[in-house]
């Protein structure tokens, strides 16, 4: 278990620290491929659905059904999954529109002329946004990673490319404001750290009262803040940043990516 739970952190702070990513790309890209960009996100939103929906859930759903008997257990089932959703559109609709991290600024925008002081509050308050978006999100990611290893790696691999464009939008209007390339680096970066701390704080809170029932009502709400990101965030940024068409044939990639990565464990 212990060597779990550090592989389970790791992978967490691997995918939330991914932002620094978006963050040096904004500077050392002329152009961001916003076509490459718009599968990648497409690609995301399907490893996350599928793996949701039919890993995630299917395996919540078995646990309760064994602790709490089979109607109970697939009620529970249900009630977690869509508890999830709740929880993670709640913490959405409380961030302010103009904040939200779903409102993703073009990376070469034409900087002329700009409001510095509007500007450095507009990187400030979304790297706020971003990591309070993305506090559950690290418990989503820490708990797939504890209780299932070999599903981690893609899901990584899903929110870390997710992460990208969300540290894009906090280092450009704060390197806009001042022109000051590392700051707005370093704040791009520090905006991914809540999710190894949700992990953390999801560990400490948790763990003491970890046992089979709690374990699956986890995983089913994990499923669900998953397929909300998908759905809310993952697939409207991807339509934004090209055609429509792409966005679906990345969907499609990333399902039966996660469909062949699975039937590989089998």
């Amino acid at each position: 278990m212990n060597g779990n739970i550090w592989l389970a952190f790791g992978l967490t702070a691997l995918a939330g620290l991914s932002t620094g990513i978006g963050g040096a790309i904004a500077f050392f890209a002329k152009k961001t491929n916003t076509k490459f960009l718009s599968l990648s996100l497409g690609f995301s939103a399907g490893v996350m659905i599928y793996v949701s929906m039919i890993e995630i859930f299917q395996k919540a759903q078995s646990t309760l059904q064994a602790t709490m008997g089979e109607k109970l257990g697939a009620v529970a089932t249900v009630a977690a999954f869509f508890a999830g959703m709740l929880l993670i559109g709640v913490i959405d609709r409380l961030i302010p529109q103009e904040d939200n991290p779903h409102e993703i600024p073009e990376p070469d925008a034409d900087p002329s002329a700009p409001d510095h002081g509007k500007l450095m509050r507009t990187g400030l308050f979304t790297a706020l946004a971003i990591a309070i978006h993305n506090f559950p999100e690290g418990l989503a990611t820490f708990v797939s990673a504890l209780q299932e290893p070999s599903l981690a790696i893609p899901i990584v691999v899903a929110i870390a490319i997710h992460n990208i464009p969300e540290g894009i939008a906090v280092a450009v209007p704060i390197y806009y404001a001042g022109g000051d390339k590392k700051r707005a680096f370093l704040y791009s970066f520090a905006s991914g750290l809540s999710e190894p701390i949700g992990a953390v704080i999801g560990y400490l809170i948790l763990m003491p009262f970890m046992n089979e029932s709690v374990s699956g009502l986890v995983f089913a709400a994990v499923a669900g803040i998953m397929v909300f990101i998908s759905l809310d965030e993952l697939l409207p940024s991807a339509r934004a940043y090209g055609e429509h068409h792409l966005s679906i044939y990345g969907l499609v990639m990333g399902m039966a990516f996660m469909a062949v990565s699975l039937l590989l464990f089998i």
